[in-house]
């Protein structure tokens, strides 16, 4: 049984204030903590139903176990319906620009996406093609949200994700720059480089103004409805698609 300092603490990371104090974020689901005890990410602490403990992969000495209760598990959650293992990680040092600048690749920059569930699945898509790093805006939802980190399903763990001023960062680059536009070259006639970025925008809005002024390249997405715009999480599918595609053909 918890404590309820421990129920209080654990609940306080569900807060962005407080995991940024305590450098800590949550992982839910023996699949997602699965994936990032077999990566680079420390492990604090798992908080698991009995029946779970033995499916859990060797764990160093370092890593405490705590078995929990259905009804701690639910008081410690940020789901619904709580699923079987909760663990608690050190958020890693942020990589630095110069680590995810495109060589030699494309790297995808997302431009004040706000939506948890976007960031997560755009995360987990990229993970699915290849690719491993994104920058984003400063605006852009926090990568450790719980929902952004429930969404990934585990790819977290191997994508690297940088938050920086876009405008600095692209302004001196001599990279070719495609931005997700509504009026740009059909991105099925689209010859992709070996290197260069895909600025995807929000929601809301779109790419901004004073980055869209840096795009080399408007690439748009043709549909045949009617429909104002596409969910930028499917956008970027189509873009590694598209671009995964080209380079499979180039080689």
């Amino acid at each position: 049984m918890l404590s309820k300092s421990q129920i209080s603490f654990i609940k306080s990371l569900h807060q962005k204030k407080y995991r940024k104090e305590s450098g800590l974020f949550l992982v839910e689901g023996m699949k997602s903590i699965t994936e990032f005890l077999n990566s680079q990410y420390s492990v604090q602490s798992i908080y698991c139903l009995a029946d779970y403990i033995p499916k859990l992969p060797k764990l160093s000495q370092k890593q405490k176990v705590f078995e929990v209760s259905e009804q701690d598990l639910t008081k410690i959650s940020t789901l619904k319906t709580p699923q079987e293992a909760l663990a608690i990680l050190e958020i890693p040092q942020e990589a630095s620009f110069n680590e995810l600048k495109a060589d030699n690749e494309i790297v995808f920059v997302l431009d004040g996406v706000q939506d948890p569930g976007n960031l997560g699945t755009i995360i987990r898509t990229l993970d699915w093609f290849g690719f491993d790093k994104i920058i984003c805006s400063q605006d852009t939802v926090e990568v450790y949200n719980p929902k952004v980190v429930q969404a990934t399903m585990g790819s977290l763990a191997r994508v690297k994700v940088a938050y920086t001023d876009l405008k600095q960062l692209l302004s001196k680059e001599k990279l070719p720059v495609y931005g997700t536009l509504l009026n740009g070259k059909n991105i099925f006639e689209v010859k992709w480089p070996s290197s260069g970025y895909v600025i995807l925008g929000s929601e809301g809005n779109g790419i901004s103004k004073e980055i869209k002024a840096l795009v080399t390249e408007a690439v748009t997405i043709p549909g045949a409805g009617h429909t104002e715009s596409l969910n930028v999480a499917i956008s970027a599918a189509i873009c590694c698609t598209e671009i995964k595609r080209i380079n499979y053909i180039k080689n």
